[in-house]
């Protein structure tokens, strides 16, 4: 009777190091897969600058609007001081490569432009803005094609790589 008494219950501080360590290595291991935040921050980067491009796009517009220009398939402005081409009263992308990163204050090496299409051919032209270099994050961008008489400038992301 006397043993049943002195008998204690509970884990040893071994025991429970032991499982602590288990559970350590685990959090270690397979949480990261579990929480992968990286892919959300680049996808919310990319919309905001989807939204800066668009802002300023209407800026642009409106701008031309006052002026006049903007049934013009070939115009320019002036915003702070820079000259921005325009097409049917929006942001051109033949220029795109210089303009764009002027009158939206990006960082050419953390959203490079990149230019398509030929200069000469307004309606056919766009530009890409990838998230970092194109080798380190593919298929992560943002597309902007003209404007033409009919319809605003086509807007578009790409997310799949990001």
């Amino acid at each position: 009777m006397k043993n049943q008494m002195n008998k204690q219950k509970g884990f040893t501080l071994i025991e429970l190091i032991i499982v602590i360590v288990i559970l350590g290595i685990l959090a270690v291991t397979a949480a990261p897969r579990f929480i992968d935040i990286q892919e959300d921050a680049r996808v919310s980067t990319l919309q905001g600058v989807k939204a800066a491009l668009q802002g300023a796009s209407q800026l642009v517009f409106a701008k031309s609007a006052i002026a006049g220009t903007q049934g013009l398939a070939a115009s320019s402005v002036t915003i702070n001081g820079a000259t921005v081409q325009t097409v049917f009263g929006y942001p051109a992308a033949r220029n795109a490569v210089v303009e764009v990163p002027s009158y939206m204050d990006l960082d050419a090496t953390d959203f490079p432009v990149t230019l398509s299409g030929t200069a000469d051919d307004a309606a056919t032209t766009s530009f890409t803005i990838s998230l970092g270099s194109a080798s380190s994050i593919a298929n992560c961008n943002i597309g902007y094609t003209n404007a033409t008489a009919t319809a605003v400038p086509a807007i578009t992301t790409a997310n799949t790589g990001c």
